[in-house]
């Protein structure tokens, strides 16, 4: 199973040209098991141009599957910890928000499919599974 993240999805949804969209591409044709949390979700709907966009990216993120955290406060608690972790090892990173999607994606044992320099830094501190 994988989650994807919102790194991914825009960059499918723009048509670019790498990696992550290529596999996100390959995934779908194959009809691979994927996801995607509330916050990404969230994420892509913020990013909307105007209503219509809004309103036809709801609809088709709706049906989607959604993996939210195991545990309604050790989840985000676990998150916190991941974040500090890389801040002791000396790495910043951009958003608070990565830990949350990499912390549900250890818990529910997925493989992250991202095109994010956050998660490449998280995964040197912590077990993050890549597709």
């Amino acid at each position: 199973m994988i989650l994807i993240d919102t790194s991914v999805l825009i960059d499918f949804f723009k048509g670019a040209q790498n990696a992550a969209a290529t596999k996100l591409h390959a995934t779908l044709s194959q009809k691979m098991h994927i996801g995607i949390t509330s916050g990404i979700f969230q994420e892509l709907l913020q990013g909307a141009k105007n209503a219509k966009e809004f309103n036809l990216l709801k609809r088709y993120l709706e049906t989607q599957h959604f993996y939210h955290p195991l545990h309604a406060v050790e989840s985000y608690a676990e998150a916190a910890k991941i974040y500090m972790a890389c801040r002791k090892k000396g790495i910043t990173l951009r958003s608070t928000a990565d830990c949350l999607i990499a912390r549900i994606a250890i818990e529910h044992d997925l493989l992250l499919l991202h095109n994010d320099a956050d998660f490449v830094a998280m995964a040197a501190v912590i077990d993050l599974k890549f597709f």
